[in-house]
């Protein structure tokens, strides 16, 4: 689980309405949701995103409603991975039942800058600021959680294991 991008920075507490706003949420297709991602936020902040980019959060990232639609419209706008000092409960369950990968970095994650080039091995929880030429060490993604994003989310791992399991054919 080794991800390459551009930061792209947001704040603290970052609820999931400011991720997709409600309007938004007529569809559960990831790319039309990925086209009006942050738009809560800063409208056209999507036009600066490339495919593999990383996003940088602050504290308590994606509070507010449980919404799926936030972790899914951060992996159809291209983001494959969040990292972020703190995340909410909820959305850092759904993140990673929708295939999203999440590594909390802490206070560490203020020394990322907006535009700072990143690798990132999510399994062993380091994060190279290649423009800094720093490095932060944070928890890995947990085993179980590595298994549920190898499956592209939780209903992937789920329908594999009820294929393996002759009990349930």
């Amino acid at each position: 689980m080794k991800y390459s991008g551009t930061a792209h920075v947001v704040g603290a507490n970052i609820d999931t309405d400011a991720i997709i706003p409600a309007r938004f949420l007529v569809t559960t297709d990831p790319q039309e949701l990925g086209k009006h991602c942050f738009e809560g936020l800063a409208p056209g902040w999507i036009k600066r995103v490339q495919h593999g980019d990383i996003l940088v959060a602050g504290l308590n990232f994606g509070c507010g409603s449980s919404r799926e639609h936030a972790p899914i419209a951060i992996l159809g706008a291209g983001m494959p991975i969040v990292v972020a000092h703190s995340f909410a409960r909820i959305f850092y369950r759904n993140g990673f039942n929708m295939g999203l990968t999440l590594l909390e970095a802490g206070e560490a994650v203020e020394q990322i800058q907006e535009g700072d080039r990143l690798a990132v091995d999510a399994k062993a929880g380091v994060i190279r600021n290649l423009t800094q030429n720093t490095e932060i060490v944070c928890s890995p993604v947990p085993e179980f959680m590595e298994n549920i994003l190898a499956k592209g989310g939780l209903v992937g791992y789920v329908r594999e294991r009820m294929a393996e399991d002759k009990r349930l054919k």
